[in-house]
Formats: structure tokens, sequence, C-alpha cells
């Protein structure tokens, strides 16, 4: 079991930048991918990013390629998402989430541990 915590949503103007964390606890020796998803209201959930269990490897959605960067410290148990140039469409509820493979992927139902969410405002 592998318990995630998010933090660091909040209300930002477009063209600015947030940067998001979230912490694991739980079964955290073992080898396990992480990604970020957000949800808007009155949409599916969808993939951000993903990265691989010692960070070689990442992953992103088209949308956030180029300014969005996904990192994360093993050593701290927590995962990052450093959010840049925001647009209005980026305002969602984000979730952290996590399962024991070795490579990211981009589907929601692969991860079977997710966090409660932060939410994140861009205003225009």
């Amino acid at each position: 079991q592998v318990q995630l915590v998010e933090s660091g949503g909040g209300v930002v103007q477009a063209g600015g930048s947030l940067r998001l964390s979230c912490a694991a606890s739980g079964r955290t020796k073992s080898r396990y991918t992480m990604g970020w998803f957000r949800q808007a209201p009155g949409k599916e959930r969808e993939f951000v990013a993903g990265i691989s269990w010692n960070g070689g490897n990442t992953l992103y959605a088209d949308s956030v390629k180029g300014r969005f960067t996904i990192s994360r410290d093993n050593a701290k148990n927590t995962v990052y998402l450093q959010m840049n140039s925001l647009k209005p469409e980026d305002a969602a509820v984000y979730y952290c989430a996590a399962d024991f493979r070795l490579m990211p992927v981009a589907v929601a139902t692969e991860y079977n541990y997710w966090g409660q969410g932060t939410q994140v405002t861009v205003s225009s």
C-alpha cells in the first residue's frame, strides 16, 4: 500500500507558475512509477505527466510538453510537478497517482494508488 498526499495547489494568473508536490508513504521501498492526472469540472480525468521509479524516464501529455516538468526525490519519497506558463485551460483538480511498475503510462486505470487531489485555478 502507498498513501499519497498532494500539496501546492492554489490560484495563479495566466502565465504564472506553480509547483505541486506529492508525498508518498507506506510501501515506498519498492520500485514504483508515479504520475499526475487532472480533472476539470464536467470532463474526464486526463493524464498530465509520469515518471519512472528512478526518474530516468518521463512521459508528458502533448498539452503540457515544454511547460510542465515532473521530477522526483526518492530520498524524500516525493514527486513534483513544476507548472510554468499556466493557461486557463490548465485549471483543474490535480491528482497524484502511483503504481508498482517501472515505467510510466498515461492510463489512469493502470495506477492503483491515488491522492485526494489539489485544486489549481488559473485566472485570465
